[in-house]
């Protein structure tokens, strides 16, 4: 695969090369995109958590809208139900 990088994108890689710390601009690519992959398996999981949270939430809310004393025959307003 051949990729043709913008002047901004090659001008990185450049720098990245002239610090020294990688030794080909095949590393600096590669590091940019684990660098994503690893981002996005951040996002990922993150947003599972706030799923989980906002599931357990509701389930608190909606558990502490349950009323023990309500009862289904009564609860109508009528005293004297005959089936």
């Amino acid at each position: 695969m051949q990729i043709v990088l913008p002047p901004e994108v090659e001008a990185l890689v450049q720098r990245q090369l002239i610090s020294g710390k990688y030794h080909s601009a095949i590393e600096v690519i590669l590091a940019g995109v684990k660098l994503l992959e690893r981002q996005q398996d951040i996002y990922q999981g993150r947003l599972q958590e706030l799923q989980q949270d906002a599931l357990e939430e509701a389930y608190r809310q909606a558990s502490q809208e349950v009323d023990p004393t309500w009862d289904v025959t009564t609860a109508d307003g009528l005293t004297n139900e005959t089936w």
